[in-house]
C-alpha cells in the first residue's frame, strides 16, 4: 500500500498508520458530582517500555503520533517529548486542548473552550513536548457549540501565522461540527473521529470528502476489544477506564465486552484474517480500505503492540471483495 497520507489540504504528509498516546499517559482522575474520583486513564504503566514502544514505531516506519494534554494530566505529552528526543524533524506531532488539570494531583478540571485557554494550553503543550511547534492542534471538546468553536479560529489561525502549530482540526463526532468549523478555518485539515469495523462516526467521511479533510481515526481497535484478546469471561480492573464503563464505552459493560460486539467479531473474523492477518491488522486494513483519508491511530503501551499493529502496513488495505464481504457480514 501508498505508506503514507496527506493530512488533507494541509499537504502535511503522515504514515498511514499512527500511534495514540492515550494509554502512555498514565493515570488520572476527574471528580464526579457524589462519587468517587473517576480514573481516566489505562492504569498503570512502565515509562521506559513506553518510551521503547514509540521508539519501534519510529523504527517501522509510523512518523505520527497524536497525544492530547489532558492524557496523565500532560504526562503522555512529557513521555512522547522523551522517546522522540533528537528526532523531532522524522515525525509529525498532534496534540488537543480544551481540557484543564493539575500536573501534580493529575485531576481535570472543567472544559475550557475560550479563545484565552488556546494561547494558555499551546505554550503548555510546547513546554511538555520539547519542541517549538506542534504539527496538528486539535480542539478536544466533542460537543462544543458551534458558535464558540468559531469564536477559537482567530486565535487558533494567529498561532499558524506565529509558526506555532501549521495546522488544527477538531476532534468531533458530529458531522456538522466538522463541517462548520472546516469551512470557516483557512488552516482548519483534519477531524478525529471515533471509528471502527463495528460501529462509529461514520458522518463524518463525507464531511472529509467535501472539504478535503484528513480523518483520524481514535478507537480503530474498539479499545482493544480488536485486538483478540477479550473474551466473554475477561473482566477490566476499575482503575482501567473500560473497567468503569462509562455510557459512552458501549464496547464494555460493567468492565466486560459487550456481547453484540463480540458476535460482530466472530461474524467477520475469517475476512479480517485472511492474508496471514491478525485480526488488530484486518481491522485497520478495513479502515484503510474504507476511506483514502484514514489514518488510524491504535493506542500502545508495549513494543509487542507497537509491532503487531505496525506489521498492518505490509498487508494494506481489505480489497474491495473483502471489504464488500465485510459489509454484508454486519449487514450494513
Amino acid at each position: 500500500m501508498t505508506e503514507t497520507r496527506k493530512l488533507g489540504r494541509s499537504g502535511i504528509e503522515v504514515s498511514a498508520l499512527g500511534i495514540g498516546c492515550w494509554a502512555i499517559g498514565g493515570p488520572f482522575w476527574g471528580s464526579t458530582p457524589n462519587g468517587p474520583p473517576q480514573p481516566f486513564g489505562w492504569g498503570e504503566v512502565d515509562d521506559d517500555e513506553s518510551i521503547r514502544a514509540l521508539r519501534r514505531a519510529l523504527d517501522l516506519g509510523v512518523t505520527f503520533f497524536d497525544t492530547a494534554n489532558v492524557y496523565g494530566a500532560g504526562h503522555s505529552e512529557k513521555v512522547l517529548a522523551r522517546a522522540l528526543e533528537g528526532r523531532r524533524g522524522e515525525v509529525v506531532i498532534a496534540t488537543k486542548f480544551g481540557n484543564t488539570f493539575d500536573e501534580q494531583t493529575r485531576y481535570t478540571g472543567p472544559e475550557d473552550g475560550s479563545p484565552e485557554e488556546v494561547g494558555r494550553a499551546v505554550r503548555a503543550s510546547l513546554r511538555r513536548l520539547g519542541t517549538d511547534y506542534i504539527d496538528l492542534y486539535q480542539l478536544h471538546i466533542n460537543g462544543l457549540p458551534i458558535p464558540q468553536a468559531l469564536d477559537l479560529i482567530p486565535a487558533l489561525e494567529d498561532l499558524v501565522a506565529q509558526g506555532l502549530i501549521r495546522a488544527y482540526g477538531w476532534s468531533t463526532d458530529f458531522p456538522e461540527r466538522a463541517a462548520a468549523f472546516a469551512e470557516a478555518g483557512v488552516h482548519c485539515a483534519t477531524i478525529q473521529a471515533d471509528l471502527s469495523v463495528l460501529r462509529g462516526s461514520f458522518g463524518v467521511i463525507p464531511v472529509a470528502d467535501e472539504h478535503d479533510l484528513g480523518v483520524i481515526i481514535r478507537g480503530p481497535l474498539a479499545m482493544g476489544l480488536l485486538s483478540g484478546k477479550y473474551t466473554a469471561e475477561s473482566k477490566l480492573p476499575e482503575d482501567d477506564i473500560r473497567g468503569l464503563s462509562p455510557e459512552w464505552m458501549t464496547y464494555f459493560t460493567d468492565g466486560r465486552p459487550t456481547a453484540e460486539f463480540l458476535n460482530r467479531i466472530d461474524a467477520i473474523r475469517d475476512v479480517l484474517t485472511s492474508g496471514g492477518r491478525t485480526l488488530a491488522q484486518g481491522a485497520l486494513a478495513w479502515l484503510w480500505a474504507y476511506s483514502g483519508r484514514t489514518v488510524p491511530i491504535p493506542g500502545c503501551r508495549t513494543v509487542a503492540q507497537v509491532e503487531e499493529n505496525a506489521g498492518a502496513l505490509a498487508h494494506g488495505p481489505l480489497d474491495a471483495a473483502e471489504l464488500a464481504d465485510v459489509e454484508k457480514l454486519l449487514g450494513r
